[in-house]
């Protein structure tokens, strides 16, 4: 059996759990939280390349350390989980946590298969250091906003493209 994800209904509300795979096959609802990570003083976004063995988006770029909700999670808590497997960005009881930006959905398509997934966007400032979980960034960088947004101004720059949909609400 492969990992169990939360199921959502097309409205947002969680209603059960299914295998990943099967999730993704099915093109089923489910959810995913990602953060923006901003340096300190706040004029850069830390951009990475998935890695090529993912199976959903792999070798693409994104600015997001994401992923999707177990059964019964919090996204905020799913928001924290995640910084600190991918980026090892531990966020502490007296640190500040998170700040939300944006909740949406999105209803795609991946691999000639419905994607369909509910997106809690989240921003976190932080000059690291990170520690990247091998099987989940193959490369990482600072950029600035204006330079994400001339790369993400060419249409076939390889960008996921459920995090594309949310740059108006995360970029300056």
């Amino acid at each position: 059996m492969s990992e169990m994800i939360a199921v959502y209904d097309a409205a947002g509300k969680e209603i059960g759990a299914e295998e990943r795979a099967i999730v993704y096959a099915e093109g089923l609802w489910h959810a995913s939280a990602g953060v923006l990570v901003r340096s300190l003083d706040g004029t850069r976004v830390y951009v990475h390349r998935r890695t090529d063995t993912k199976a959903v988006f792999a070798g693409m770029h994104d600015c997001l350390a994401g992923g999707v909700l177990d059964p019964g999670e919090d996204p905020a808590e799913a928001a924290i989980r995640e910084l600190g497997e991918e980026l090892g960005i531990a966020i502490g009881p007296t640190d500040p946590h998170p700040t939300h930006l944006i909740t949406t959905s999105w209803d795609g398509e991946w691999a000639g298969k419905p994607m369909r997934c509910h997106l809690f966007a989240y921003e976190v400032r932080s000059d690291g250091p990170f520690r990247h979980q091998p099987e989940e960034v193959a490369d990482a960088w600072w950029w600035t906003d204006a330079e994400l947004r001339a790369h993400l101004s060419d249409p076939n720059w390889p960008f996921v493209p459920d995090t594309r949909t949310l740059i108006p609400h995360l970029l300056r």
